[in-house]
């Protein structure tokens, strides 16, 4: 088990390794990530697996390695290892709610005369974006899509990451905000393999066959050595200019900017508009995130944003629609949810903990979203005992064990998140999802009824905690299709 002794000895080794202020200046150099200027312990802890992985002992044999034969394969899996891959469908469900209500619809619009659509997702990690754009982009055409020309370009720096997304299958860790019906429409389930143990789910033919993806460093796009095409109707770079310099940020916005299309538009991360990017673009405020313009687009008010984002949209005829459920709205009071089985947590060891539960929590996410799971689970396991009261930690043991099939520690921990708090929207939800798949349709019914019950007592815009972007109003519906679904099952 790792204690508070083995993480302080782990700190210690970047400052005792004499080379390693070197080598962190190489690596920030050569990728442009100055996000680790100020974090050597995380990125010491990263190159010291792809030592052990080489059988190195120490930094300076780890550079030589790197200016050696073998540099250009190691620097491909080092970039790999360096970039923290976060990424899930539709993440962000206020920037999804724009591209879906606003963004695309003036986009089709726009380009209806020559029906070609161009778009790119720089830093596309694991592929969710840009597949997740290809779904709506099939959804708001329709049958009209067999007209146009459309292309989604996903670039990002890691080889790896490049050949998941072109594989087009994924853990159930990356489809975490969609339900039951939603991975029906868009994936089919596949069979276990190595790396996924208990099966994935592989995305529909119908939106691979819309992206396409190239290996890039945004920092080509500064020093001439870009080979992108020139021109795009929309550019999304979301999360990814948190790793470079303020200077070098400038300078990548400015030139996305050059390649956007006439009345094109350019979204970024929610933590990361700058005001000095309204020297080159034009900031658009849509509701709940900014999104930008060339400078010389004409100002129009915007269509009317649906919510939810995605769920209004007519269904891809993938699988049999569901009948609607009929659910007394009781937005005017809070409901009282149903309690959930108790489940005895453990008291909380008196010794503090040098991280808080927001710092354990962003290392397990950071862990899992570069798709290691196990890991991630395996260290949360770790420490869980120690942050005992914690629901958002129980919650997310709960969703790792998921994505490992554990579904008994997977609603154990689900069931103690609740235990911990009741109106826990999230949690019952996602335990509603599991006892529906395990054919416990009474107890799924009663948890999915909680979650629907609690979500219609907030205002329907409200970001619902640990849900990862997903609005009190996309949860109910969601909601009321599962048990719509169970319902005409028992019929």
């Amino acid at each position: 088990m790792t204690g508070p002794i083995e993480r302080t000895r782990r700190a210690a080794s970047a400052t005792v390794d004499p080379v390693f202020p070197a080598l962190k200046a190489r690596v920030i150099a050569r990728t442009g990530h100055n996000y680790y200027e100020d974090k050597d312990d995380l990125l010491f802890d990263r190159l010291r697996k792809r030592m052990r992985v080489r059988g190195l002992a120490d930094c300076a044999a780890y550079l030589t390695l790197l200016d050696g034969a073998a540099g250009r394969e190691e620097w491909a899996a080092l970039e790999a290892e360096i970039t923290i891959g976060e990424t899930f469908f539709f993440r962000y469900a206020e920037q999804f709610t724009a591209l879906r209500g606003t963004i695309l619809p003036e986009l089709i619009e726009a380009r209806g005369e020559t029906r070609r659509l161009r778009i790119w997702s720089a830093g596309c990690s694991t592929g969710a974006e840009p597949y997740s754009i290809a779904i709506l982009v099939h959804d708001l055409l329709g049958e009209a899509l067999a007209d146009w020309s459309v292309t989604i370009l996903g670039t990002d720096l890691s080889a790896a990451a490049l050949a998941t997304a072109r594989a087009g299958e994924f853990g159930p860790w990356a489809l975490r905000t969609l339900d039951t019906e939603e991975r029906a429409r868009w994936f089919r389930r596949t069979p276990a393999r190595p790396g996924l143990p208990h099966g994935g789910y592989a995305l529909r033919p119908a939106f691979r066959r819309m992206v396409r993806f190239e290996r890039q460093n945004l920092l080509s796009l500064i020093d001439g050595s870009d080979r992108t095409p020139a021109s795009f109707d929309l550019i999304l770079c979301r999360n990814v200019l948190i790793y470079f310099s303020p200077e070098h940020v400038t300078r990548i916005v400015r030139a996305l900017g050059e390649r956007l299309n006439p009345r094109g538009w350019l979204l970024i991360g929610h933590a990361e508009p700058n005001p000095t990017f309204s020297q080159w673009l034009q900031p658009v405020a849509l509701p709940g995130t900014v999104a930008y313009r060339p400078l010389d687009t004409p100002t129009i008010e915007p269509p009317p944003v649906l919510i939810p984002a995605i769920l209004d949209a007519a269904p891809i005829p993938l699988a049999p629609p569901t009948v609607p459920l009929d659910v007394p709205d009781i937005a005017v009071a809070p409901p009282k949810a149903l309690p959930p089985e108790p489940v005895p947590i453990p008291a909380a060891p008196a010794t503090d903990h040098p991280l808080s539960p927001g710092d354990l929590l962003a290392e397990i996410r950071v862990m899992a979203d570069a798709g290691e799971t196990a890991r991630a689970w395996r260290r949360l396991r770790e420490e869980i005992d120690g942050y005992a009261t914690d629901p958002a930690l129980r919650y997310y043991e709960g969703l790792l064990a998921l994505d490992l099939g554990r579904e008994r520690e997977a609603e154990r921990a689900l069931r103690g998140a609740l235990f911990l708090e009741r109106g826990f929207i999230m949690a019952h939800f996602q335990l509603g999802l599991l006892l529906s798949r395990g054919g416990r349709r009474s107890e799924a019914v009663r948890a999915l009824d909680n979650a629907l019950r609690l979500a219609q007592g907030l205002p329907p815009e409200t970001i619902l905690p640990e849900g990862d972007g997903v609005s009190a109003a996309r949860l109910a519906e969601s909601a009321r299709r599962v048990l719509a679904g169970i319902t005409v099952s028992d019929a």
